[in-house]
């Protein structure tokens, strides 16, 4: 059997994505991404971006007839909310002629799968995201007993953020005890290279954007195709 290709709509400055997806190699499928043009991580240009730019991208990924979509990005999801998501994801499907997951349900669904109730959330954004990123958690039924960004708005100089950087930011910001899990939010934030350090410091799962996105990803293989 050959292959299953999946497609990967990422922000057009989002240099990680790809990186991880390459990273966590599957040998079942092939990664192919669209680009949506976006400069800076703000709620004005993210809005942009889902409306003059995602229909096409996805379209590009239709011409590859993908197996399955991914739409990865965390805020700009975020920003549309749960219902609005939806329907988003609905007219990315239309659009791309396949199944799309976004990396936000991943997350959701990878807590849920944890039993994870309480999280406590570390981002890359300014406080704009991160209120969109608490309020759609909070709507999934995860209680968020922080929230902490970095506040960068330029996307390339968030994937020049170092993984020892992540795990520092973290530590310095985190003031909740009762979370039962670690979200770090973003999927141009090269954070998979923190899992290991954050969960041996603070014993708990942690999980990132892109961590959640491949594991979805993964689950979809293994029901199309078997283990």
């Amino acid at each position: 059997m050959s292959s299953l290709r999946v497609g990967v709509l990422v922000p057009s400055s989002n240099t990680v994505v790809e990186n991880d997806f390459s990273t966590t190699a599957d040998s079942r499928y092939t990664v192919h991404t669209a680009r949506m043009f976006l400069a800076t991580t703000t709620a004005e240009k993210e809005r942009e971006m889902l409306t003059d730019h995602a229909p096409q991208a996805a379209r590009d990924l239709g011409s590859a007839q993908c197996d399955v979509v991914v739409f990865a990005c965390t805020s700009a999801g975020a920003l549309l909310g749960i219902e609005g998501e939806a329907q988003l994801i609905e007219d990315l499907k239309n659009l791309a002629g396949a199944p799309v997951i976004s990396t936000n349900e991943a997350v959701a669904n990878k807590l849920r799968g944890l039993g994870a109730k309480k999280v406590a959330v570390f981002t890359a954004y300014v406080e704009e995201l991160n209120a969109q990123i608490k309020k759609t958690l909070e709507d999934r039924g995860i209680e968020v007993t922080q929230i902490d960004g970095m506040g960068i708005t330029d996307n390339v100089e968030i994937a020049n953020v170092a993984p020892e950087e992540i795990v520092e930011f973290v530590r310095s910001s985190i003031t909740s005890s009762d979370h039962e899990a670690i979200f770090v939010s973003c999927t141009n934030l090269p954070a998979i290279s923190a899992i290991e350090e954050l969960e041996k410091e603070f014993k708990v799962p942690v999980i990132t954007s892109n961590s959640a996105t491949v594991d979805a990803v993964t689950s979809f293989i293994n029901d199309k195709v078997g283990k």
